[in-house]
């Protein structure tokens, strides 16, 4: 169901909102614009309702924060003002919102709208969703882990939580499809994305294909431990399926290799840091005889899951 988040410093209206809206969402408010904030970063609503006026930071302000935010900027608002002039109005859509609706206000065209801006919403969310999807396992795409990794970053910068990074290659991927051909292949890496899709259990974890045979995937909040122990169920996961790879010199079916690293995010550690590390320990992993997790020695900014 849709979520609507009501922004006002008046109870009174917020209640006559949400009853009108109810039909069409579920509805959570705010009155005030720091709240508002703090809300929609915990959780991101659909449609934001927003009052223009409010005493210590108005709506304009709590729009244009919005649309600097890359977590918020693609949530619609719908200003709701009693002021009906043309300025107000520029201001308004200025400022990032969408549309503008001047108090008193017609319960039928409110709905009108809302419904109007959650349905380009789900639309836009949808092409967003095809445009960020690997077309062969599924997962995400690179340019959707690039995104993500940023957008994970910032959050754990605000936050304080450790982020880490799990990279996976299948070993020996030319061999087996020069011995079983290219649809195989295919074959395989779905299968193989499939083991890792299934280790991205919460809602911010992030799955992905980055390259060729390369997976990764993105732990939020999550510790070296908890990483090691992951990446050791994909391995592990992967090894079960028992695909047939008799020109691997590693093991008679496919396997992987796996880096793993983990970071808090600061001035000594950085979103490049932590690809860098987790890039150093896939190829350690590697050179130490593939099928295997490790890691990278790493300056002590950067906490990685150790071998």
């Amino acid at each position: 169901m849709n979520s609507i988040l009501i922004v006002d410093d008046n109870v009174h209206l917020i209640a006559l909102l949400g009853k009108m809206l109810a039909p069409i969402g579920q509805i959570t408010f705010a009155t005030s614009g720091p709240a508002a904030l703090a809300q929609m970063r915990e959780r991101a609503p659909d449609l934001v309702l927003l009052d223009a006026q409010m005493p210590a930071m108005s709506g304009y302000a709590v729009c244009e924060a919005m649309k600097s935010d890359p977590e918020l900027d693609r949530i619609p608002v719908i200003f709701v003002t009693a002021h009906n002039d043309v300025a107000a109005e520029v201001q308004g859509l200025a400022a990032g919102a969408v549309d503008f609706i001047s108090k008193p206000f017609n319960e039928a065209i409110l709905l009108a709208r809302a419904r109007t801006q959650l349905r380009l919403k789900c639309l836009s969310d949808e092409l967003r969703r095809r445009a960020a999807v690997d077309g062969l396992t599924g997962l995400d795409n690179r340019a959707s882990f690039d995104q993500r990794l940023q957008l994970e970053w910032a959050r754990a910068v605000r936050s304080g939580a450790p982020l880490s990074l799990v990279l996976l290659d299948v070993d020996h991927f030319k061999k087996y499809n020069d011995r079983y051909g290219h649809p195989a292949g295919d074959g395989c890496l779905r299968q193989v994305a499939g083991a890792l899709g299934a280790q991205a259990r919460r809602p911010a974890d992030v799955a992905a294909r980055v390259g060729g045979e390369e997976f990764a995937l993105l732990l939020p909040d999550t510790d070296a431990a908890g990483a090691r122990d992951t990446a050791e169920r994909i391995r592990s996961a992967v090894a079960r399926l028992g695909i047939a790879h008799e020109a691997s010199a590693t093991a008679a079916h496919v396997t992987v290799s796996i880096g793993v690293a983990t970071c808090r995010p600061g001035p000594a550690c950085t979103a490049e840091d932590l690809m860098k590390h987790a890039d150093q320990a896939l190829y350690a992993a590697k050179a130490q005889g593939r099928d295997r997790v490790s890691v990278e020695p790493a300056p002590a900014a950067l906490i990685a899951a150790g071998t």
